[in-house]
């Protein structure tokens, strides 16, 4: 491992568990659970600003960091968990329109310095705080831009969890909102502030892999025969506000399978495992290889083998191609077999070895055997007498191309919220900045939007636009439900 381990030190020593420096800057470009009525009153509308003091109040080293947490289910209370392991943060308010999940989020509270935290229905009461430095957005999916914009244009500071975004066109302005408002944001892709990440990426940037060509990422696992079956509309469970929860998205009746952790195989409000578990994967594609955005996308796949309610297919293999390399996305749902006995991942495919990622570590397997420098073309050695062209040169058949490593895991989610809070005070740009989690967020979203018209897409970076295709591009936005417009940047 000293080649990797030499390399990875040198850039990140000052990165330790007390706060990871800031990451480079991106390549590239620059409602209410009160009821509809409360809603109505400017779920677009700006909040007040923060006054000067709160600004200010992060500079201080030694002062603790004031937070709000907007969305608070399985995931928000996770990060709570966590915010609340690092001395220098208070949470002062939490917001969920159900009453169940504020009630628990609430009573992780209770022994923290300072006392249990308010709780709110309203995410607006929430932005609209003076007292407050930043905001956790772990709302559903479609729900993450609007109150990440207004916290923006209130002054606050936001950890807002993957993906980004409903559609491209939500996730560029969100990028707007924290350019405009000088705002530090981390997005939730927290993998980037993982030791052993950090390492592998820097071998797959080092050239020890030799010619990278293609990268291949997977979720495999088998829900078969039911998935999430078809339960029947019902009421929606007390406490919960459901239009609300419903906010921008159409209004339908309540679902078991259309809440919970299950939103995310529903258009209305996610993508699907492609944006669930592929944007943490091909984000990874696009640091390890430094860019951006595909030149073209395709995906096929269909609802092949679970009878189920869900509208996100069941298996799904999208295509990315790059200059010099093309990148691979694969979910299925019916089978768990997988060549590297593991349920997820990705590799880097180079011409002198294979780098296998996960949470768990990453291993260097290198390509062995021979390789003719000059070869002798086979039809030659046919010829009576044999006449060769030229003499074969060999490297030894049993000689590796590179050297083998190994690394184990390593934290990621403290390490990422200790990056955020630390961004805070210096006013870097943290390890996940927005506009890199909109590029990892883009990229699943194109792969659903290629799935979903049934053609191949030429992407326009700079614009952000399919090339020449309308149908394609009105699936880049959505029509948004009166009275939960996005916010106007």
């Amino acid at each position: 491992m000293s080649i990797s381990r030499r390399s990875f030190v040198s850039t990140a020593a000052a990165g330790m568990a007390g706060g990871l420096v800031a990451g480079p800057r991106a390549d590239g470009s620059a409602g209410a659970a009160d009821g509809a009525a409360s809603a109505a009153d400017g779920a677009a509308g700006r909040p007040s600003p923060q006054t000067a003091a709160s600004r200010a109040r992060v500079r201080g080293a030694n002062d603790r960091i004031r937070i709000g947490s907007i969305g608070v289910g399985g995931m928000g209370r996770s990060h709570l968990g966590n915010f609340q392991q690092h001395d220098d943060v208070q949470i002062v308010t939490v917001c969920d329109v159900w009453d169940v999940n504020r009630r628990r989020a609430q009573r992780m509270t209770e022994r923290q310095t300072g006392g249990a935290a308010t709780m709110e229905a309203d995410y607006r009461k929430v932005v609209e705080r003076t007292d407050l430095d930043a905001v956790i957005v772990a709302t559903v999916d479609h729900w993450h831009a609007i109150p990440m914009i207004l916290a923006c244009q209130s002054g606050k500071d936001v950890y807002v969890e993957k993906p980004i975004s409903h559609n491209v066109a939500e996730g560029r302005a969100m990028v707007a909102a924290a350019r405009k408002y000088d705002r530090v944001v981390q997005v939730g892709t927290q993998q980037r502030s993982g030791r052993h990440f950090q390492e592998a990426i820097s071998v797959v940037q080092s050239g020890v892999l030799g010619k990278i060509h293609r990268i291949h990422a997977w979720n495999v696992g088998n829900q078969t025969p039911a998935g999430l079956g078809r339960p029947a509309d019902v009421a929606a469970p007390a406490g919960l506000d459901w239009d609300t929860w419903l906010g921008p998205a159409p209004v339908v009746p309540f679902n078991p399978n259309r809440f919970i952790f299950q939103f995310r195989w529903f258009w209305d409000y996610a993508g699907g495992m492609m944006t669930d578990w592929g944007v943490h994967l091909l984000d990874l594609a696009l640091w390890g290889m430094k860019q951006t955005a595909p030149k073209t996308v395709y995906a096929v796949g269909g609802n092949f083998v679970l009878d189920d309610n869900r509208e996100t297919p069941d298996t799904i293999d999208a295509v990315y191609e790059f200059p010099g390399f093309i990148c691979t996305y694969s979910n299925r749902t019916g089978n768990a077999y997988n060549g590297a006995g593991k349920g997820y991942g990705i590799e880097f495919y180079g011409t002198d070895a294979t780098l296998f990622l996960d949470r768990s570590g990453f291993e260097v397997v290198p390509e062995t055997g021979g390789t003719a420098k000059a070869p002798t073309p086979s039809y030659l050695t046919e010829q009576e007498p044999v006449v060769p062209a030229w003499k074969r040169d060999w490297n030894g058949p049993s000689r590796a191309r590179a050297a083998g490593m190994r690394a184990g895991t390593s934290d990621q989610n403290l390490t990422h919220i200790r990056n955020f809070l630390d961004c805070m005070r210096t006013r870097q740009r943290p390890n996940s900045d927005i506009e890199l989690g909109h590029f990892s967020t883009a990229m699943c979203l194109l792969g659903n939007v290629a799935y979903r018209t049934g053609h191949k897409l030429t992407w326009d970076a700079a614009t952000e636009q399919c090339v020449d295709d309308p149908k394609a591009n009105a699936l880049l936005t959505r029509e948004y439900r009166a009275p939960y417009a996005l916010p106007t940047i």
